[in-house]
This record gives C-alpha cells, sequence and structure tokens, in this order.
C-alpha cells in the first residue's frame, strides 16, 4: 500500500513505527475549461487590475486582509518564524472512548500501515490488539504538510485508522438550530407515526447497497455524446408540498409497506421458479 507519510506513534517511551496511507478517494468526473469556439483548455492567469499586466511569479506576496481591502504583508520569512518544527511523530495525548467523540469532529480517514519490517511490526499489533479490547482510541497530534493536525486513531477490523479530526474553533456552533428546536411541538401521534417510518425503513449498514447515482447517470451521458447520441433533459417533477402532515407520515408508511410487499412477493416468486425448474430437471428414482 502506497503512504503519503511515514513515521511513528508515540506515548510515553512506546514508539510504533507506521505509515500514513489514504482510505478514501472520491471517484468524481472532472472537468476542464474550454474555450468552446476551438477547444481548447483555458489557461489562469495572474492579472493585477491596477497595473492591467500579467503580473509574474516572483512579484508575488502573501497577504492578511484585517479590514475589507486592507492587508497585512507577509513575506516567507515571517512564515519561517512560526513554522512548525518538522516531526515524523504522532504524540498521542489522550486515550478516549470512540463513541464519546461526535463525528462532526471527522475530517478524513487514513490507514496506519504497520512497518514493512517483521520485527518492528508487532507493537502495531499490540497496539491494534490492546484498543480493540479496550473499546478505546487515541488522540493525539501530528504535522502533515507543514500543518500541525489533530486526530483519532481508532481500531477497525483488524486495522489501525488515523481520522483527522477538526479543532474545536472549526465547529460551527449549533446553537441556533437548537433554539429553533427546542421551540417547536410535536404531538404524540405524530411521534409515532414518524417511529413507524423509521422502523419499516430500518435495515443492516452495507455501504455497497447505496450507489451514486449521479456519477452513474453523469458517466452514461458522457458516453453516449461521445457516440455523438442527442442528450435529451427529463421533465422535473414538481414536488406536492405537505400540507397535512400526519396525513403525509401515513402514507409514508403505506408506501413502505407495499414496496417491501412487492419485493418479497418478487423474491418468492424467483425461489418458486428456480425450485420448479430444479425439480424438473431431477431424474427419475428407479423401483426397487
Amino acid at each position: 500500500m502506497r503512504t503519503i507519510w511515514n513515521g511513528s506513534i508515540s506515548f510515553g517511551l512506546v514508539n510504533i513505527p507506521v505509515g500514513l496511507a489514504l482510505a478514501t478517494q472520491r471517484q468524481d468526473v472532472s472537468f476542464r475549461t474550454l474555450h468552446r469556439e476551438c477547444g481548447t483548455p483555458i489557461k489562469q492567469k495572474r492579472w493585477c487590475p491596477v497595473h492591467e499586466r500579467d503580473v509574474e511569479p516572483d512579484e508575488l506576496v502573501k497577504g492578511w486582509e484585517f479590514a475589507k481591502g486592507q492587508y497585512v504583508l507577509v513575506e516567507e520569512s515571517d512564515l519561517e518564524a512560526v513554522a512548525l518544527q518538522r516531526s515524523q511523530s504522532i504524540g498521542i495525548l489522550r486515550f478516549v472512548r470512540v463513541e464519546d467523540v461526535d463525528p462532526v469532529f471527522f475530517d478524513r480517514t487514513y490507514y496506519l500501515a504497520p512497518a514493512e519490517a517483521e520485527a518492528q511490526r508487532k507493537p502495531y499489533v499490540l497496539l491494534l490488539r490492546a484498543m480493540e479490547e479496550s473499546g478505546m482510541a487515541a488522540v493525539g497530534k501530528f504535522v502533515l504538510w507543514g500543518k500541525e493536525n489533530l486526530c483519532l486513531i481508532r481500531a477497525r477490523n483488524g486495522t489501525l485508522l488515523l481520522e483527522t479530526l477538526f479543532f474545536a474553533e472549526d465547529v460551527r456552533s449549533k446553537q441556533e438550530i437548537e433554539e429553533v428546536v427546542s421551540a417547536t411541538a410535536v404531538q404524540e401521534a405524530e411521534l409515532q407515526l414518524a417511529g413507524q417510518v423509521i422502523s419499516s425503513l430500518s435495515g443492516e449498514w452495507t455501504p455497497e447497497d447505496f450507489a451514486n447515482d449521479y456519477r452513474e447517470d453523469l458517466k452514461q451521458m458522457l458516453e453516449a455524446k461521445l457516440a455523438g447520441q442527442e442528450i435529451v433533459a427529463p421533465q422535473p417533477v414538481a414536488e406536492t408540498p405537505v400540507i397535512d402532515l400526519m396525513e403525509a407520515l401515513r402514507q409514508s408508511v403505506a408506501d413502505v409497506q407495499g414496496k417491501r410487499t412487492a419485493q418479497n412477493d418478487s423474491s418468492n416468486g424467483k425461489a418458486a421458479s428456480k425450485g420448479g425448474s430444479r425439480s424438473r430437471k431431477a431424474p427419475a428414482r428407479k423401483s426397487a
């Protein structure tokens, strides 16, 4: 597995060599901006509207906007004065229960790969097994691409995962939403019907069941254009506004139950068809 960072996990006197590998990668379709007349990709220019000319790279400087349209110029030497010291260690600060960490803090997931040398793998496996048995996760800090990152190391299906976390000041307050929610009352009958909707749609978490339909439709459209086919946009379906909440909940329950009945009938029909075809192919018994 290709790693983008190699270092170690350290806590107390323990030092565990690890590598950081991407656990997720979006497969979105990307586009370039082209000149419609000739189909050439457009180049981005560094343009100064005051001098009305292109600016060369050596004329550029960073700026921090402290007021609207007013900037403090920041040189590279200024940034070096507060630069983080390069470190190849993930320092563990605290062990916490995984369920105590609100998913709102999760940023990106990485795999933590053990060292290639067999003699250095035992500390990795030992930490993994200890965290699996205790149900605890490790909160730590490390430097990646010149920036300090807060992280959570957790055990998952025989592997250590590292989640980069947002810092507390990065997570926006939800107080305004909480105030609106607390001021809105719901009836017991509405709550019971909502519970029925949830129950009727409940099932196991299987990631493979949920496909990115838009991405597939987009790929099919692009392949059709490549083949010279005409693309016709479907007519939008107007949504009916919810007037009676109770009736909408009842209809939701009925719709889900109807779909499940149809799916069960279809599954039973296929099973019966397969069973019948097997019985017809079975050889006749010989009489004794």
